[in-house]
């Protein structure tokens, strides 16, 4: 028996509930275009995943069920079975919900079970988990849907929606990724399709492990599994990146974008249920597990997902076939991801454009990399006549200019991203050759200053004022002296960034203003290693949440792949901030002096994160890791790398928003929470350290 069903890849907005559900009907309608008859979208389409506290708010709820009546009324739900995600308040409580509908009419509301509460997930802060067991109760809808349905009461818990064909259930995105995940006991309970609807945000290299999941959760059991997620920026740091997945027992039959400017993704396509049965009838350990099962609540319906017979010819509807599920390496994710999220946060900001104060360096020329990247995504759009980019763009025309003009990516950055070098004497010719070329090749409107007259205005200042004038390290002077020159430059390149950021296009005869976008990458994020209110200051930040060594990587890729080869020399570069005079007998590099390579920040980053070391297991771990040196070296480097984190940690209070791509980001209240005032001595940790150098010291 042949079935035709759906998923999507949704680019909803928080809070936007105009467009979100505009979006949700396109999907819908495509759905059933392609002769699908059942719809699956993502986890709280309706409002949009990232509202947050917004969810707090009454009017959050009551607009979810003010965008549900329009699509009910609509007559979108006529024919095809559809699972909507929405927030609902059930005696008081909110739940992270599925909503079935059919024919204009809810038939259930199903509640999230296992709430996401890591990382960068709140949703105890906002939801209660349903845990009433497998059952369901009365739910009293709300009065415009009572009216619109003429019934009072749904049921709410969790059942499977028994159609007359096969039997059909839920899941909600961290309920996958659970040890004992619901769709076991779906499964062994006779459910044959099993939809998720996902709000799962992008982070380099996590793509696999989805993927692996969903295979997994279709080849134990038999049977087909759904999944729709997000897709693109709601309105935060965090990007959702699609690729909407159809699997069969254990093999994957199409699959969405993982990067896309598209708002709307529909997948589909059409399973044989008979298949599904032979492959569980042929496990006799699985059935003796499902005999025992307790059963699962169903809800009677009059209605058939399966293909009418002769419907799509003599022979029928044909199975989609197995397919190799697609990923993309390390430095593609960071070449469109980043790009995708600039796009979505540039169009629905309404700035007229970037501004990047661009060094010559690794970092910056990453992100102007990125936006580059961004327009040629856009550029592709354009000539792929994709309406909503379209549309999109038209505010950047000149009269008498059609959209098409962007189709030429240069062209388009030349009107929405804007450079500039700010030097000083301590400047290289080498980093402001290097800014001009990438510059060109990208096609930014690009500019070129001095900003000596500045710094000198500030230290004559001082100078008056105190009757000291400080002095660089390489002419004698102090750490403090050596620290606050170099800091005066930093901080002078966010003020001017500012000012060309907002006057730049008034100069050049436009509306807006500029987003200043950050340059500060997430491992000297985690060291401190930089100015609080520098340049790596700004609005945004799209390489903040990814390390040094990815960052190298993927400026080597782009090279080649995006077409800016200025980058090859970039990357060879020695990392270095420019902000101390270079003599014969001295060259700043930032290694030198944060006194660490950047692969052993990296690996600090993670350590402390991701496996949640203080010093002392960090240490124990590393003596190991690093056995090339002796252990009074690496706990030495150790206690460098946590007495720099404690120094810098009320730096992570003032980060720069930034896209999130790395599990060990530093980015406080949003993803790390830890105190920003230490004991920089860590007098106990260090203590027993000590100790342990000594006893290793003693074995040898």
């Amino acid at each position: 028996m042949k079935v035709g069903l759906a998923t999507c890849n949704l680019n909803q907005w928080s809070l936007d509930f105009e467009g979100n559900t505009a979006r949700i009907i396109e999907s819908i309608e495509i759905a059933k275009s392609r002769g699908a008859r059942y719809r699956l979208g993502p986890e709280l389409e309706i409002s949009g995943y990232s509202c947050e506290d917004h969810f707090l708010e009454l009017d959050t709820l009551r607009h979810s069920w003010e965008s549900l009546a329009r699509i009910l009324k609509g007559g979108h739900t006529d024919g095809i079975l559809c699972d909507i995600g929405m927030p609902v308040m059930h005696k008081n409580v909110r739940y992270n919900c599925r909503v079935f509908v059919l024919n204009g009419e809810i038939l259930l509301i199903r509640p999230k079970m296992i709430l996401a509460s890591d990382g960068n997930y709140r949703e105890h802060r906002w939801f209660a988990a349903w845990t009433h067991g497998w059952t369901t109760e009365p739910y009293t809808l709300p009065r415009e849907i009572r009216e619109l349905m003429g019934k009072r009461k749904v049921p709410i818990g969790i059942a499977a929606i028994a159609t007359g064909d096969t039997l059909l259930a839920a899941e909600t995105c961290e309920e996958l990724f659970v040890p004992m995940s619901p769709h076991i006991h779906f499964g062994n309970a006779g459910v044959e399709i099993i939809g998720n609807g996902s709000g799962s945000h992008h982070e380099l290299r996590k793509l696999d492990t989805r993927i692996a999941l969903i295979r997994n959760a279709s080849a134990k059991n038999g049977g087909v599994y759904l999944y729709a997620n997000q897709q693109g920026c709601d309105g935060g740091r965090l990007y959702f990146d699609g690729c909407a997945l159809i699997a069969q027992n254990g093999d994957i039959l199409a699959q969405g974008t993982q990067f896309s400017l598209r708002d709307v993704e529909v997948v589909t396509a059409t399973v044989d249920l008979h298949a599904v049965r032979s492959y569980r009838g042929a496990k006799a350990s699985r059935a003796v597990q499902a005999s025992h099962t307790k059963p699962l609540l169903q809800i009677d319906i009059d209605f058939d997902v399966g293909i009418a017979g002769g419907k799509e010819g003599r022979r029928g509807a044909r199975s989609s076939l197995p397919i190799e599920p697609y990923t993309h390496e390390p430095e593609e994710e960071i070449a469109y991801g980043p790009a995708c999220w600039l796009w979505d946060y540039l169009r629905r900001s309404g700035a007229a454009g970037y501004f990047i104060p661009l060094s010559g360096g690794a970092d910056s020329g990453a992100v102007a990399t990125l936006v580059g990247s961004m327009c040629q995504l856009v550029a592709k759009a354009i000539r792929e006549k994709d309406a909503a980019v379209t549309r999109d763009v038209s505010r950047w025309l000149a009269d008498n200019e059609t959209p098409d003009v962007f189709s030429d990516p240069c062209i388009l950055a030349n009107r929405l991203l804007y450079t500039c070098y700010i030097g000083t004497e301590n400047s290289s010719r080498e980093t402001r050759q290097r800014a001009k070329q990438l510059a060109e090749q990208i096609g930014s409107d690009h500019l070129d200053i001095n900003m000596d007259g500045l710094v000198n205005a500030l230290q004559s200042l001082f100078t008056r004022i105190t009757h000291r004038k400080p002095r660089f390290k390489v002419e004698g002077g102090s750490y403090q002296e050596n620290q606050a020159l170099q800091n005066i430059q930093a901080r002078l390149r966010m003020v001017l960034s500012y000012l060309f950021a907002q006057m730049l296009p008034w100069v050049r005869n436009r509306d807006g203003t500029l987003l200043v976008l950050g340059t500060g990458n997430v491992d000297e994020a985690l060291r401190g290693y930089l100015t609080k209110y520098d340049c790596s200051s700004g609005d945004i930040n799209p390489i903040g949440g990814i390390s040094k060594h990815d960052l190298r990587r993927f400026l080597k890729w782009a090279a080649y792949h995006l077409g800016y080869p200025a980058l090859g020399e970039i990357v060879e570069a020695p990392p270095t901030a420019e902000l101390e005079p270079i003599t014969e007998t001295y060259t700043q590099t930032d290694e030198d002096d944060m006194g660490m390579t950047y692969a052993e920040l990296s690996r600090f980053g993670q350590l402390r994160k991701m496996e949640q070391c203080g010093p002392v297991s960090m240490f124990e771990k590393l003596v190991h890791e690093w056995d090339h040196l002796p252990p009074r070296e690496v706990a030495e480097k150790v206690k460098h790398f946590f007495r720099c984190y404690a120094i810098n940690r009320h730096k992570m209070t003032t980060l720069t928003p930034s896209y999130h791509a790395e599990s060990y980001s530093p980015d406080d209240n949003r993803f790390d929470l830890r105190q920003f005032l230490y004991n920089t001595r860590w007098t106990w940790q260090f203590r027993r350290m000590d100790a342990y150098v000594k006893k290793l010291e003693a074995e040898v």
